[in-house]
């Protein structure tokens, strides 16, 4: 019986409020907010039925399988699906002669402009790697030419020879021209201009063995 009570009262104060809220409003604002509710209402209904019209039409449309969809984009630039497969191969490889510095470049570069005037290479899969990295990377490589000669001129020894920038940069080094060049070289204080000697490049190891004699050196104390 409390609770019928309870429950009665506060349907009473509900109906008290709502009927002293709408005595507050005047006829012109009620009028306003039925227009602006019902406007409301016709907004989302017209909202719902443009939704369902969409679901129609996606369910009346037949989507094309995937898998179809990328034969005719392999179509487009004349290839099919091996001859997408062997250019990808073909890709992979250069890739790695070029990261390896595989030379010569020059022909490392002709293997690229091939690839490039291929028109498969314009696929999405393809353009950014074969365009643009690939040939930043071949930009990039630094190709050492892999053996110069030197003539000797008057003045010169193995020593200086050797410490020429454009040969190692290091004195040090000097044997390995003495090795390369025995046949010319009996002694190697003794040199003589018109000579023509190879300058083999340094391997990394002997890179690392004269720059730590180099760096060890010290000049003998004077007496």
């Amino acid at each position: 019986m409390k609770k019928l009570n309870l429950i009665g009262i506060l349907s009473l104060l509900f109906i008290f409020s709502a009927v002293s809220f709408a005595q507050e409003m005047t006829k012109e604002q009620w009028e306003a907010e039925m227009s602006r509710l019902k406007a409301k209402k016709d907004a989302l209904t017209q909202e719902i039925s443009a939704l369902r019209s969409d679901i129609d039409n996606l369910k009346a449309k037949n989507l094309q399988d995937p898998e179809e969809c990328i034969d005719e984009l392999y179509q487009m630039v004349g290839a099919n699906r091996n001859d997408v497969a062997n250019f990808r191969q073909a890709v992979n490889e250069l890739d790695g002669k070029i990261k390896r510095k595989e030379g010569p470049k020059a022909d490392r570069q002709k293997d690229l402009d091939a690839l490039k005037k291929n028109r498969i290479s314009a696929l999405p899969e393809f353009f950014s790697k074969v365009h643009v990295d690939m040939q930043k990377a071949l930009d990039n490589w630094v190709e050492e030419p892999k053996e110069i000669m030197y003539t000797v001129v008057k003045g010169d020894h193995l020593w200086g020879i050797a410490k020429k920038k454009e040969h190692y940069g290091n004195p040090f080094a000097w044997p390995v021209i003495y090795r390369a060049n025995r046949d010319k070289i009996k002694n190697p204080d003794l040199i003589y201009p018109k000579q023509v000697f190879k300058i083999p490049n340094l391997t990394e190891e002997e890179k690392a063995k004269y720059e730590k004699i180099r760096k060890n050196w010290k000049p003998a104390p004077v007496q």
